[in-house]
């Protein structure tokens, strides 16, 4: 009769031993399910409902909500949790240092907690305002492919009792599979951001190019060239010439706070204000303080623009011209062989309203002088001990060159430049303009 009980012993161990082993295989096809189904996922809401469907089902329990971690700002937020008629939950954020997730972030270690309600650590505020009661809780991390926590996976209430040591083993393996999924779907986002950006820096990049110059002008008697660099795609410095009625040619060179998008908006408007005003008057005295006053009307604080505006007359040979902040302004004199700093009129345009600004200067320009417009990324590009290359060097690029067309002249002085910063960064936009009176007056 023992014999026989022993014998029925090991059938019901046997077929015990086959129902878990039939489980564990019911239980790793669905991980297999979910791991295809997360391959295939690209936007990352979807792929978090995919994650918290999959714990609930292989768990069998009624909730699971996917934290995600923002490691900028030291917090968690969730908008995916199921057991709530499976819809999507408006964005929890909480520190990282706040509740049991917050822990479970921090140190990398779950928490199993078959009582909640007998545990400090757990805040039943969710449950008071959403009707919920929690009676078991498993929270395990969500690590990346390097072992970094991206998030933590919560599973609430198993049915038929408290979570055990299974449940942990399957939430593990879930969770390995869900946190590559989660930072390869990060990664893929902030691709994607990039490309959006790069593009976007495209167009406008192509559109800021497409404001300058087409060619030089063609002015009897002088010979004129511009050559713009940015930082980055974008930039704030701009130079433009408008021919007026009369003969005269505008000329400016302008350089917005900062470079990149916002600076080159800048540019743009203070472009198109400058030729819009230039047409109905050619009195600087006016246009340079009606140019202050709308760009500064637009402007945030702190943001303003230097610039140079001119109109050079061909009968006369001579620029007159208001310096908005815009400066070293140089001219060289070829009868002397000498540089010399022409004065500034005023603040930058955009700073304050109604601002004062000295009257124009007239600058007479014989055979062979020079105006010589740069902005400052030529002036202060420092090379590795800090030293800028400053205007002295500029100009022993511009004499020992002056005989060669001006075009080629800016060429030279910005590979001066490269050569003197010994590899360092080009830190600010570049931009020049020359205006250079023929030796001799052409037949």
């Amino acid at each position: 009769m023992a014999v026989g009980n022993d014998e029925d012993r090991r059938v019901a161990d046997l077929d015990r031993h086959v129902a878990d082993l039939d489980r564990h295989v019911a239980d790793l096809e669905k991980i297999l399910d979910v791991t295809r189904a997360l391959g295939v996922t690209v936007d990352l809401d979807p792929l978090l409902a995919q994650i918290a469907a999959a714990a609930t089902d292989v768990l069998d329990c009624e909730r699971a909500t996917v934290f995600l971690c923002d490691h900028a700002k030291g917090e968690l937020f969730s908008r995916i949790a199921t057991g709530m008629e499976g819809a999507p939950i408006e964005e929890i954020r909480f520190g990282m240092d706040k509740g049991i997730a917050g822990e479970v972030a921090t140190t990398g270690k779950g928490v199993n907690i078959p009582d909640p309600y007998a545990d400090p650590r757990f805040n039943p505020d969710f449950d008071r305002k959403s009707g919920f009661v929690t009676k078991s809780l498993l929270t395990l991390p969500l690590g990346g492919h390097n072992g970094k926590i991206v998030g933590v996976l919560q599973v609430l209430n198993k049915r038929g009792g408290p979570f055990g040591d299974r449940d942990e083993r399957l939430l593990s393996t879930l969770g390995a599979q869900a946190g590559v999924a989660i930072e390869r779907q990060g990664l893929l986002e902030q691709y994607a951001v990039k490309q959006r950006i790069e593009r976007d820096l495209n167009i406008a990049r192509n559109i800021q190019q497409g404001l300058l110059p087409k060619a030089p002008p063609d002015l009897p008697g002088f010979e004129i060239a511009g050559w713009n660099r940015s930082a980055d795609e974008t930039g704030g410095d701009c130079y433009d010439w408008l021919g007026l009625p009369g003969g005269q040619l505008a000329i400016s060179i302008g350089d917005a706070t900062g470079h990149g998008i916002g600076p080159a908006l800048v540019a743009a408007e203070a472009r198109a204000l400058l030729r819009g005003t230039l047409m109905q008057s050619r009195d600087l005295a006016r246009v340079v303080p009606q140019i202050n006053d709308l760009l500064g009307e637009d402007l945030r604080e702190g943001t303003f623009v230097t610039a140079f505006i001119g109109l050079l007359d061909p009968a006369k040979s001579s620029v007159e011209y208001v310096s908005a902040g815009h400066g070293p302004l140089l001219v060289y004199t070829a009868a002397d062989d000498a540089f010399t700093e022409i004065p500034t009129h005023g603040l930058p345009l955009g700073l304050m309203p109604e601002v004062e600004f000295d009257p124009p200067t007239h600058v007479p320009l014989a055979p062979g002088d020079m105006l010589l417009l740069f902005t400052d990324g030529f002036f202060e590009w420092s090379r590795p001990d800090g030293e800028q290359f400053g205007t002295d060097r500029l100009t022993d690029v511009i004499r020992r060159h002056r005989d060669l067309p001006v075009a080629e002249i800016i060429a030279l002085v910005y590979a001066a430049v490269v050569e003197f910063s010994e590899g360092t960064k080009q830190a600010d936009d570049c931009t020049a303009v020359i205006v250079k009176r023929h030796s001799t007056t052409p037949s």
